[in-house]
């Protein structure tokens, strides 16, 4: 009966006003970015839309570890990717500026890809190396700026709630720039719409983030950036619950 009830209201209450809220935030992405400061409304818009999503499906949140960031200091964010939900709980609670590292695919995407890339996100493009070389340079820039990133470095949603395999994109960046890589498990998303759900009716489960303390360059090359990408898989996986522990390769990795 509470799943009923609960799917009546997602779509006569929780659904129009979440499509109106997207429909806003993409606008006001868009028209702030391009004729003030895209560092203000690349961000902030997107973290009040978040927190919106989240309320509005009634879903509880809870964060853990926000004091083991400092706000002056510029991070590489890794975290897992259990589900689409990860960005509402990414984007709405870090409490950090900062940029996307996403998928090329998603600028496709009606309003949200143009608002993405009005406000500087950062689409990997993996269609030859020049372009991926270009894309790295974008967020090279980026970093330098002063501004944190935000990737998953699965490259994909988890199919099961497992982690898969991470790539070396992200890792290599900090070690570059010599900037503190912070890991952070998701846990929950996957249970609210797993990837294989579809389009379909969200279920009712809390969502938790817990921000691990950050891994700080030991040195520079590929022996610290295989340290702490190890280092980083490790710290996420260790705040899973046991039922998503272990490695299960995603099929599209």
């Amino acid at each position: 009966m509470a799943t009923f009830v609960y799917r009546i209201y997602q779509f006569f209450i929780a659904m129009p006003i979440a499509l109106l809220s997207t429909i806003l935030t993409t606008l006001f992405t868009i028209i702030g970015s391009t004729v003030a400061s895209a560092h203000i409304w690349g961000y902030y818009p997107g973290k009040y839309w978040s927190k919106i999503m989240c309320r509005v499906l009634l879903l509880p949140v809870e964060i853990r570890g926000r004091e083991n960031v400092d706000k002056n200091t510029s991070y590489v964010f890794v975290a897992n990717h259990q589900s689409a939900f990860d960005i509402f709980l990414i984007y709405g609670y870090i409490g950090r500026n900062f940029k996307w590292m996403m998928k090329k695919a998603l600028r496709k995407m009606p309003l949200v890809g143009q608002a993405c890339e009005s406000g500087r996100h950062i689409f990997v493009d993996k269609s030859g190396p020049k372009k991926v070389r270009e894309t790295y340079d974008k967020a090279r820039e980026i970093l330098k700026e002063g501004t944190s990133l935000v990737v998953f470095p699965e490259g994909a949603r988890t199919y099961t709630g497992h982690m898969g395999v991470f790539r070396r994109g992200a890792f290599q960046l900090a070690d570059e720039l010599q900037l503190p890589v912070v890991p952070m498990t998701i846990d929950g998303a996957f249970d609210v719409l797993p990837r294989t759900a579809g389009f379909n009716f969200v279920k009712w489960h809390k969502l938790t983030m817990t921000i691990h303390k950050p891994i700080f360059p030991k040195g520079k090359g590929p022996e610290n950036v295989r340290e702490t990408m190890d280092e980083a898989y490790e710290a996420i996986m260790s705040a899973l619950p046991e039922r998503h522990k272990g490695f299960v390769e995603n099929k599209d990795q």
